[in-house]
């Protein structure tokens, strides 16, 4: 089978290749190969070669997926910056991965100014530049086409964001690829998929989701943002088959009324994706009990040095399980780097998964190995007898209080599974006798006042569920916690806030 626009122009030239829904701008296959040969000309044109580098900065809008289906094809590496970077981290990003050019939205016309200013060699080109200049260079394909990657960054929740480097393939496109093996053999992504992307396409999820959909012949969905109705609109409008979320979205979309949300059809869905971070097991079952054994789980990181993968009916038989290997081989080791035995948590390992490297980063590219090869992603987690892994927590994140180890990740799903809570964070901030004690930040439901009472009775609540050590100390309510907007916790952000700043708190005792 071929994975590229040019044989689903030829097939069907006017079958939808990708919508942005809130513009309601509709692109064709035929549309889209056009203008992927023009952006692969014009990178030509800009002096880029096979290897180069170009950055993007830009909302989800069609000129994103024009770009990246140009430098995929023009054998570029591609990173998709988030636009909420200062120019600083920008200027980071585009000086460390060696961009020649950078391609920006005019809502980011200020930040791509204070870059010209201190990168002036740096070629940096608006939408609309983008699009005039290209609707001058040929509709054909450029003569020396190859595969392109896309080289992006760690969202930087546990630090300064790292690039990821895969080897550049030597072949042409259009061909089977390492993404389209694994996400379209798992998730039987094809011509009839009509998927629903309800995140900023700057993450590596949405982005490879969505160019796996359109390079197998199906129709991409892109969202500027998601919102929990309109999420649940579309799935109904355009009778959605795959979607892809993350639990902060399951939260938002359960504490919805139940008349809103039981009214729309949602029967056309055939796989609802999550991942990104573990999912509170009671979240879960309420989300089977309303899509029915449509929901998967997977667990990789941006590296895709691993991939583990579950369905319904396994999760139901593991609960909390985000399923067995599919890509790589799980080892669990101490710090170490001895194996551990099933049952027993430690840092999650690979063996034999893809290799990768954190660009210009050595020393960060040594640190995610151990003596035998084996790649971690920082994670925590243990194994079950039949090869199921459970994660438990980033070992960033771990508390230690007294001695001993607390993973906030169980407290903040406990907090969760109250009524009263849209949205939780735990850390640990600093205590003279212990060294770590457990504070947890709320955002609660709309309606519901934060207040005295109801700290003393989140603390209750945790209570009943966990054992005492687990428990906040401690309780403050924000409006909004500081998360990307796929839903990952930038829980360094609070961890380093809280111990920056001096606060007021009311300590809820033993």
């Amino acid at each position: 089978m071929i994975y590229h626009t040019r044989y689903w122009a030829q097939q069907d030239p006017e079958r939808l290749a990708f919508r942005i829904c809130a513009t309601g701008e509709d692109v064709s296959f035929a549309t889209l190969e056009r203008r992927a040969n023009q952006g692969a000309h014009l990178l030509r044109e800009l002096g880029l070669a096979k290897g180069d580098h170009v950055v993007l900065l830009m909302e989800n809008r069609r000129e994103f997926l024009e770009i990246c289906f140009a430098a995929d094809r023009a054998g570029l590496y591609y990173t998709t910056a988030s636009t909420h970077l200062s120019p600083e981290e920008l200027a980071y990003i585009v000086e460390d991965c060696g961009a020649r050019v950078l391609l920006t939205s005019e809502k980011f016309n200020e930040i791509a100014g204070h870059i010209a200013t201190t990168m002036p060699d740096l070629d940096i080109l608006s939408c609309e530049q983008w699009k005039r200049r290209a609707a001058a260079t040929p509709v054909s394909p450029i003569s020396d086409e190859a595969q392109g990657l896309d080289m992006l960054y760690s969202s930087g929740t546990t630090g300064r964001p790292k690039g990821i480097k895969w080897p550049m393939p030597d072949s042409p496109p259009g061909g089977r690829t390492m993404l389209i093996d694994l996400l379209g053999g798992l998730f039987g992504y094809g011509r009839d998929t009509r998927y629903l992307s309800p995140a900023p396409l700057y993450h590596a999820a949405p982005l490879r989701h969505s160019l796996v959909t359109i390079k197998s012949g199906g129709t991409a969905f892109i969202m500027s943002k998601f919102d929990p109705e309109k999420a649940l609109e579309l799935i109904e409008t355009h009778r959605i088959t795959h979607s892809q979320w993350v639990p902060t979205m399951f939260v938002r979309l359960l504490k919805l009324p139940d008349e809103l949300r039981l009214s729309r059809d949602i029967s056309s869905m055939q796989m609802a994706v999550h991942a990104a971070a573990p999912c509170p097991i009671e979240v879960k079952r309420r989300m089977i009990d309303w899509w029915g054994p449509v929901i998967h789980e997977y667990y990789a990181g941006t590296e895709n040095n691993g991939f583990t993968a579950i369905d319904t009916t396994e999760w139901l038989a593991h609960p909390g399980s985000v399923g067995q290997a599919k890509l790589g081989r799980i080892h669990i080791c101490d710090e170490d780097g001895r194996e551990l035995p099933n049952g027993v948590e430690g840092e999650i390992y690979f063996e034999n998964g893809h290799q990768f490297s954190y660009h210009n980063d050595p020393e960060k590219t040594a640190a995610s190995r151990n003596d035998e090869g084996w790649t971690t992603l920082g994670d925590i987690g243990r194994l079950d007898e039949s090869g199921y892994l459970y994660l438990t927590d980033r070992k960033s994140f771990v508390i230690i209080s007294g001695g001993v180890n607390i993973y906030p990740q169980e407290t903040e799903n406990a907090l969760l599974a109250h009524p009263a809570v849209l949205d939780a964070a735990v850390i640990g901030i600093p205590n003279e006798d212990l060294g770590e004690e457990v504070k947890a930040v709320v955002q609660t439901v709309c309606g519901c006042r934060p207040s005295a009472e109801l700290e003393a009775e989140l603390t209750a609540w945790c209570r009943q569920r966990l054992s005492p050590i687990k428990c906040p100390k401690s309780i403050d309510f924000r409006e909004t916690l500081p998360r990307t907007e796929t839903g990952k916790l930038l829980k360094r952000q609070l961890w380093e806030e809280y111990r920056q700043q001096p606060i007021l708190r009311t300590a809820v005792r033993d």
